[in-house]
């Protein structure tokens, strides 16, 4: 079915934040006196902030506090971005050019809440390049569930076989296809598993990659 909307992950596929919450994450488990793995970190890649709170309870047990936690999480994340910055990934203009220039809705549909998702698209200058942003405390279950992509899907009035997700995680990924959309990975931090990537309709190596392949799909 011809792509009637764009629908984009945020932190990892838009934004170079991942880095930064990785940093201010292992921080704050390490005051707590807990040692946040490699491995624990990506698998926290595109989920939800309670979703991924309910992993370290598991993985540190019982013990590990996790209102001690947030408490230096909310405490730590000011300072990495501040030490960071807030970077947009390589190849998002001329994508959003692309799109605009075709006049194709686009939406972001994030993991993270609003309260956080807004500031960032506003410093970066992208809240007004969207038609619709929806945020993880809107609906009931985040990601892999498909959720968000169907509210997304609602809200450009589009139907939502005819969308096309980009995101950088397996969660998107499967979130996706459960909407039954179309969608491309573009990876982070961390690789899709061949099963993952078998379930998307292209892999890139950046969102520059993306608007070529689109551009000759459209041409």
């Amino acid at each position: 079915m011809p792509i009637q909307a764009v629908i984009f992950d945020m932190d990892g596929l838009m934004l170079d934040t991942e880095p930064i919450y990785r940093a201010a994450w292992g921080r704050a488990s390490a005051e707590c006196g807990y040692v946040m793995s490699e491995a624990v970190r990506l698998r926290l890649i595109g989920l939800t902030v309670a979703d991924s709170e309910q992993i370290l309870l598991k993985e540190f047990g019982e013990c590990f506090s996790i209102a001690a936690f947030r408490s230096l999480r909310h405490k730590f994340e000011p300072e990495a971005f501040a030490a960071y910055g807030i970077r947009k990934k390589t190849g998002l203009d001329g994508l959003l050019a692309l799109l605009s220039s075709r006049r194709i809705p686009k939406a972001v549909a994030t993991s993270a809440s609003r309260s956080r998702a807004v500031p960032l698209l506003s410093a970066t200058g992208l809240m007004e390049q969207f038609d619709a942003v929806v945020t993880s405390d809107e609906v009931v279950s985040g990601k892999p569930s498909p959720d968000i992509f169907l509210l997304a899907a609602q809200r450009l009035g589009v139907a939502n076989t005819s969308c096309l997700v980009l995101e950088d995680a397996e969660s998107g990924v499967l979130a996706a296809r459960s909407a039954e959309m179309q969608v491309y990975v573009v990876p982070d931090l961390k690789q899709p598993s061949p099963a993952v990537l078998q379930l998307t309709h292209g892999s890139f190596a950046t969102l520059t990659e993306v608007a070529r392949h689109l551009e000759r799909t459209w041409s």
